[in-house]
């Protein structure tokens, strides 16, 4: 039992030291002997946990999409039966993750064709149930499929753009800016047929 959570341990602190290579050195420089050296174990340590540098960087992306997993089904149990309230709620964690976890958001928004072409779709995991959660209220609503798209766009713009302010100070990291997000995602929900239609003038 104790092996096994000390190789758990050396795995996450490659995963967690392979998080920080990535970004500083994008996927085609990605250096699984550097990685080693600054995590003090041997250069063969990383192939005992991981086949390749593919499988490493991986094993990175669904690290985080754990994270954020874990994350998700607590909300998820925390406010049952409202797909709105949910939804809401699950948007505005998304940019506590993305704010609190710098390394996490680089990786995900990591613009590297190579990495982009290896792992689009492992990447793609972590925003299935918020996209799933809008279909859903959509559908609960009758609101047709453009509007579904629509809304899908406004609460990821909302999202990364809220994200992105926090980061670069323009908008203060606080609760009160982020029940201002969670509010500004909630009245999408809440407008009038005749306003939320696309297109509308």
């Amino acid at each position: 039992m104790a092996e096994n959570a000390e190789k758990r341990n050396v795995r996450d602190l490659l995963i967690l030291e392979g998080i920080r290579e990535l970004n500083e050195y994008g996927y085609q420089d990605f250096s699984v002997r550097r990685i080693a050296a600054t995590c003090q174990v041997s250069c063969a340590a990383p192939y005992k946990h991981f086949k390749d540098k593919h499988s490493f960087v991986a094993a990175i992306v669904e690290y985080i999409n754990d994270q954020w997993r874990q994350r998700q089904e607590a909300l998820l149990a925390r406010f049952p039966g409202s797909t709105r309230r949910q939804l809401v709620e699950i948007s505005v964690d998304y940019v506590r993750f993305l704010v609190e976890n710098p390394y996490f958001r680089s990786t995900i928004m990591l613009r590297d064709d190579d990495f982009d072409k290896e792992f689009v779709r492992p990447k793609g995991r972590l925003s299935p149930l918020a996209d799933e959660l809008v279909a859903k209220f959509c559908s609960e609503a009758a609101m047709p499929d453009d509007v579904r798209h629509f809304k899908l766009y406004i609460v990821r713009s909302l999202i990364y753009g809220a994200a992105l302010m926090f980061d670069n100070g323009e908008m203060a990291y606080t609760e009160e800016n982020l029940r201002l997000v969670g509010e500004a995602i909630d009245r999408e929900f809440t407008l009038p047929r005749g306003e939320w239609e696309p297109g509308r003038k």
